[in-house]
């Protein structure tokens, strides 16, 4: 059996220090599916809790981490006819990015403009998708909405404020926990148009004063139990509330259905990676639409990724420890060298 390097965990799960990079075996294309030599992949939250033990992988999916990747087409399965070897591609996995080879359908796998780099398409299929997902999919957003996004400098936080200004968004609130987070999302080119310390701010206030006392439309909620009452009085009647994460937790201990009920709110809860691979299917074809708009941080584009910081993968702890911390202002990118 062939083999590849793949960064794997020893004993299974455990701290940073747990991670290295071993042999594992290369993948063989499936049916439909195809092999991407990768260049670069993302890192994102959910890798860290499969590497602490708490966020498994789906049944049938490999145990190596990450689910974004760029990179080429290396092999195809006998039924795959949309790619042809060599193709520059970036896409969209249920695991296994964080190796020098992956198999994944074809259709969940996106063309790689030739003025994109790839470690711009590397940090786009995840964090764009799951903010698409909850904005457009749960939150209905349309032109003239105030939307709230929490995490406004995390990789979903930051697509989902770039989204919500491509939309139309009147308003966009992002909370974050530094002011040097903050005064950045004000900053950028399509950033949020308030801000609000969640550690030293009530964020209510803030979104009142954006709207005029009306509340926000759409709320984009990775947060969770702390965030939860006060999300419920920050949003307006009628108000779409997308539940993506909790990473504060996932209890909330005691709340009154009453606004629930009187200001109509309608909670949608989305993920991503467990999904089908038909429904990552047709969210990469509509999602496909707007991979023109992409520009790199210096361009003029309505859409941008933003790299916080580019680790070759003998560092994959280290761009582990970075996350941990929650101290990135935008994507952690890991290079295969």
């Amino acid at each position: 059996m062939a083999t590849m390097r793949a960064v794997l965990i020893k004993d299974g799960k455990g701290p940073a220090e747990n991670l290295f990079i071993g042999d594992a075996p290369k993948p063989v294309p499936q049916d439909d599916q195809v092999v991407v030599k990768i260049k670069f992949f993302g890192l994102n939250r959910m890798d860290v809790s499969q590497r602490e033990g708490n966020y498994p992988p789906p049944p049938g999916v490999t145990s190596v981490m990450g689910v974004e990747f760029s990179g080429t087409i290396d092999g195809l399965g006998p039924k795959a006819a949309k790619w042809k070897v060599g193709d520059e591609v970036f896409g969209l996995a249920a695991g296994g990015a964080y190796a020098e080879y992956i198999a994944v359908p074809e259709v969940n796998i996106f063309k790689k403009p030739t003025s994109m780099s790839w470690t711009q398409a590397a940090a786009i299929p995840e964090n764009f998708l799951t903010a698409y997902q909850a904005l457009v999919e749960c939150g209905s957003v349309k032109e003239g909405d105030d939307v709230l996004i929490h995490a406004g400098a995390s990789g979903v936080g930051l697509a989902a404020v770039q989204l919500a200004r491509y939309f139309g968004a009147n308003t966009v609130t992002a909370t974050a926990s530094t002011k040097e987070k903050l005064d950045w999302l004000l900053s950028l080119p399509a950033g949020a148009t308030h801000v609000a310390n969640y550690k030293t701010e009530n964020f209510v206030d803030i979104v009142k004063t954006a709207t005029a006392g009306k509340g926000v439309d759409v709320i984009v909620d990775m947060v969770g139990q702390s965030h939860w009452q006060k999300n419920v009085d920050s949003i307006a009647s009628d108000g779409r509330w997308a539940i993506v994460a909790f990473m504060s937790g996932a209890a909330v201990p005691s709340f009154s259905l009453l606004p629930i009920l009187f200001k109509r709110i309608h909670i949608q809860g989305t993920t991503l990676r467990s999904r089908s691979s038909a429904y990552k299917a047709q969210l990469v074809s509509t999602f496909a639409e707007l991979v023109p708009h992409f520009t790199d941080a210096d361009g003029a584009g309505p859409l941008r990724t933003y790299i916080h910081q580019i680790y070759p993968w003998q560092e994959i702890q280290t761009a582990h420890r970075e996350m941990e911390g929650n101290s990135n202002a935008g994507k952690i990118i890991v290079e295969i060298v």
